[in-house]
């Protein structure tokens, strides 16, 4: 479905610099504890929740944790719909400080869950309730918070710059998971941070999340949806009518952010595994990711600044290129064993490929959606794709590993991961350029 302009009263004054970049820091905070939180918990499942709540082999346990993982992936359309139907009834401000109150609750319960030896089969219960109540709210993040932000920006040359912001959680939400998960392992023994310590980490996110709710309340909503919403007649179910209008749209450009689901499942989750498993300890693997995470933010600050200037799809384009060429170089990298090889490989097969397609993101998807309907398609599409990217991999890994073993599965999930990859470039090279879209007039 072709994008159309259309003139209309629709119309607001631009807010200034200063304005547009305290809501664009403010709207991260979630987004920020949603990546400390899929590092985090990614990492506690290959390495913890094995042992502290299935009763299995190692293999066997590493696999249900990250089933269970992915799950909390999965069901975070769920969390796009309700959301987006808020965000585009209600206001954006308001859906994003009621997932953040979601996001923090869950995120507390999953601290003090006690384990199988206390709680038996029950155990298992809880934090699969737990994860499912986090996808949910994660689900309302990105989309959300990306078209609160973009709006703000309708007017600015600088709009893919601005909407950058949001992605830049994804740096700051990882170098926060790692600082934190080597600050907490580097204080205490392996065996009391299985036993406890591991905990100290969802602790922090929940507190994190109290401080967003207090900043995010403060703050102005969409002054383009306020004029919107004066102007227009909000639609009764914008959620319902985002996949009714535009299945197409949603489902194709999914196809963009699986690949980069996928890419941070192979990095992060399986690829801190994989390290430990070649030989690397676990803190030399999540220095490693230290390092990415820093490139990351540098690649995404560049890619936001070219975004504007050359358009969302070469930025694009050259991400998902990269991958397919570095993905399986990224672990024969790895498997020398060296430190700065290593390195090399996730500032490469990492930073640069999540890093400088995730300049071009937020804009991407809020640009193909009109007002009436902007967050709920965003979220929706942004979404989706954590199905069958960064949800459904954890999930088929765990039956590669208990398969093949570690020191094979790699060929197999990187071979997913290009097909991926291909499907991204195959979506990109299809849906238009949106660089110039007026957000004003853009009505469908």
């Amino acid at each position: 479905m072709a994008l159309r302009k259309k003139n209309n009263d629709l119309d607001f004054k631009a807010p200034s610099g200063k304005k547009i970049a305290k809501v664009a820091a403010g709207s991260i905070i979630g987004s920020v504890i949603e990546q400390y939180d899929f590092l985090v918990t990614g990492i506690i499942a290959a390495t913890v929740w094995g042992t502290v709540f299935f009763r299995t082999s190692l293999l066997a346990g590493i696999a249900a944790a990250l089933a269970v993982y992915g799950l909390g992936i999965v069901i975070r359309p769920v969390g796009a719909y309700i959301f987006g139907h808020i965000a585009d009834r209600h206001g954006r401000k308001n859906a994003l400080v009621y997932a953040l109150t979601l996001m923090g609750v869950a995120t507390l319960l999953i601290a003090i869950t006690p384990g199988y030896a206390v709680l038996g089969a029950l155990a298992v219960v809880f934090l699969l309730i737990f994860r499912i109540l986090q996808g949910i709210s994660f689900g309302a993040e990105f989309g959300t918070a990306s078209t609160w932000v973009v709006e703000y920006a309708a007017k600015s040359k600088h709009r893919a710059f601005w909407g950058a912001w949001t992605g830049f959680a994804i740096p700051f939400g990882l170098l926060l998971g790692f600082g934190s998960v080597l600050a907490v392992t580097s204080s205490m023994s392996h065996a009391a941070f299985i036993s406890y310590g591991w905990r100290l980490l969802f602790v922090l996110g929940f507190l994190v999340a109290v401080v967003g709710i207090i900043i995010r309340m403060k703050l102005t909503d969409s002054m383009l949806f306020d004029n919107y919403r004066k102007k227009r007649k909000v639609l009764d179910y914008p959620a319902s009518r985002a996949w009714k209008e535009m299945p197409g749209r949603i489902l194709g450009t999914s196809l963009v952010n699986a690949m980069f689901g996928g890419t941070f499942f192979l990095a992060f989750v399986f690829g801190t595994s994989y390290m430990t498993a070649v030989g690397f300890t676990p803190v030399a693997a999540e220095t490693i990711g230290f390092i990415a995470a820093i490139g990351m933010f540098v690649f995404m600050l560049i890619s936001s600044i070219l975004t504007d200037r050359i358009g969302r799809r070469p930025v694009l384009l050259i991400s998902a290129i990269v991958l397919i060429i570095f993905i399986i170089p990224y672990f024969a990298l790895i498997n020398t064993g060296n430190f700065w090889l290593a390195a090399l490989a996730d500032l490469i097969g990492f930073g640069f490929v999540f890093g400088f397609g995730y300049g071009a993101i937020p804009v991407f998807y809020t640009e193909n959606f009109p007002t009436k309907y902007r967050a709920s398609g965003a979220s929706a599409s942004y979404q989706i794709a954590q199905v069958y990217g960064g949800g459904a991999l954890p999930i088929i890994a765990g039956i590669i590993l208990v398969a093949v073993g570690i020191h094979i599965a790699y060929l197999y999930i990187g071979i997913i991961t290009m097909v991926y990859a291909v499907l991204a470039i195959a979506a990109i090279l299809y849906f238009k350029e949106t660089r110039n879209v007026d957000l004003i007039k853009y009505e469908k």
